[in-house]
């Protein structure tokens, strides 16, 4: 029996609207997800984002970076648009590089509590260095 769209989207706010808007803050909140129609089988999903910002703390200026998510669901995956969101959501928010990407880690853990999971930030560089970082579950 094949499932109505309505049936595979349940539970999917921001797939299918047009007049969503970008929250101001990051949180798990606008984090959604959607069943893993295969959980018996090791797959790895990966999204890759080129432009991605957020602000340093300190001088408040502009931190780009591009991003690569790298996870083996278990039950559930990350619904593409709302990480959309999830990640513009950090164009206004002052954090060190580090913290971004192991926030990021920890709230897409928590979303979709995945077998493993990579966060790869590559920053661009300010003052002649750049920046680096993975973060990785378990």
């Amino acid at each position: 029996m094949k499932k109505s769209k309505t049936t595979a989207r349940r539970g999917l706010t921001l797939l299918g609207k047009a007049d969503a808007t970008y929250p101001a803050t990051p949180g798990t909140k606008v984090l959604e997800s959607f069943e893993n129609k295969t959980p018996g089988r090791d797959y790895w999903v990966r999204f890759d984002c080129a432009d991605f910002t957020s602000l340093c703390p300190i001088t408040t200026q502009p931190d780009f970076a591009k991003l690569r998510i790298e996870y083996i669901p278990d039950r559930l995956c990350i619904e593409t648009k709302s990480l959309k969101f999830y990640l513009a959501s950090y164009r206004n928010t002052r954090s060190f590089n580090e913290e971004v990407v192991n926030r990021i880690l920890e709230d897409l853990v928590a979303v979709c509590k995945p077998r493993r999971m990579t966060v790869h930030g590559e920053f661009a560089a300010r003052g002649g260095i750049s920046v680096t970082v993975d973060a990785s579950h378990p």
